[in-house]
Formats: structure tokens, C-alpha cells, sequence
């Protein structure tokens, strides 16, 4: 198949799919090699798609409903459920990880936690991979962009995450 064409599947399928897809699998479906998956994801983002990369694979970026803000964290590997769980037990969602790095500045990744079951693919890749955390670079300190629904949802939120000792705060 020519790349236009994959490339407008490509699109089409991430539209409408409910999971990320992963490159692989991209390539297996066209008989192409993952690299070509990956620079054809590409191309697509530098044309303006709204395509995603997850450790699960792509997701095309629908406009979520909500309202979002990002909040300073700090804790380590430890607490990485009990942040998760905090923040969607009061109606939010994590979109991404952020980190200043000394050298490259901003770093961010995305995490895309909705549901425990996001929450447990997350940990279970983590401990899979044993990759580190962006948060490592930063001795625990980061940023997170969540999604929320009402005010009253991210004063819980934070409040929580507070009493957790999890929300970064001056000394």
C-alpha cells in the first residue's frame, strides 16, 4: 500500500478506536516495518493530526469535556497508586507527566489515566520495562495536567492530595 493511502488508514482506524494502537501492529496489518509506522505517525503529527503517543501504542487526541489545570507533586515510586487513585476519586483525570530538565527544559509525557485500569497498565509497564520515572530527574518533584469537571472537583483534589503529603508546597 502506498504511503498516502496508509497513512489515511492509519488516521481513519485511530479515529475510531477505542484503545491505542500500537506501531507493531500497524505494521503487521501492512506488511510494513514498525520504523515505517513510527515515520508515517509522524509525518501525520507534523501535519497537524491529532495523534498521541501512549505506552500503549497511538490514540487520536479527541477534545475532552472539562476543564483543565496542572498541579505540582512531589513523592516517590511509592506513591504513584495512591496519587492516581486520589486524583480520580475525586472526578479527575491525569493527562501527562511534566518535568524541567536542566538541559532540555520542559519534558513531558503522556500518561492518559482515566480508569484503574489505566492506573494498572501504567504499573504494570513500569515494573515490566524498569524504566525510570521522569520524576527521578527531578528528586520527585513534578507537574501533572489534570482534567475536571467543576471547581469544587480540583479543590478535593488538591486537598486530598495534601493531606496524602503528595501536593508540592513551600516549606
Amino acid at each position: 500500500m502506498e504511503g498516502t493511502l496508509r497513512r489515511e488508514e492509519i488516521l481513519k482506524q485511530l479515529q475510531v478506536a477505542e484503545k491505542p494502537i500500537s506501531a507493531s501492529k500497524f505494521a503487521q496489518q501492512f506488511g510494513v516495518s514498525r520504523q515505517i509506522i513510527v515515520g508515517d505517525v509522524a509525518l501525520m503529527r507534523a501535519a497537524g493530526a491529532a495523534i498521541i503517543a501512549t505506552a500503549r501504542g497511538y490514540k487520536f487526541q479527541k477534545e475532552g469535556i472539562g476543564k483543565t489545570t496542572k498541579i505540582a507533586v512531589q513523592h516517590d515510586a511509592s506513591q504513584i497508586r495512591e496519587e492516581f487513585e486520589t486524583v480520580l476519586a475525586f472526578g479527575g483525570e491525569i493527562i501527562d507527566v511534566i518535568v524541567e530538565h536542566e538541559l532540555y527544559g520542559e519534558l513531558v509525557g503522556g500518561l492518559y489515566i482515566k480508569n484503574e485500569k489505566d492506573i494498572a497498565d501504567f504499573l504494570k509497564n513500569y515494573q515490566k520495562t524498569n524504566a525510570s520515572l521522569l520524576s527521578e530527574l527531578t528528586n520527585g518533584i513534578h507537574l501533572h495536567t489534570i482534567r475536571y469537571q467543576k471547581e469544587e472537583d480540583l479543590v478535593k483534589i488538591k486537598q486530598a492530595l495534601a493531606d496524602k503529603g503528595i501536593l508540592y508546597q513551600e516549606n
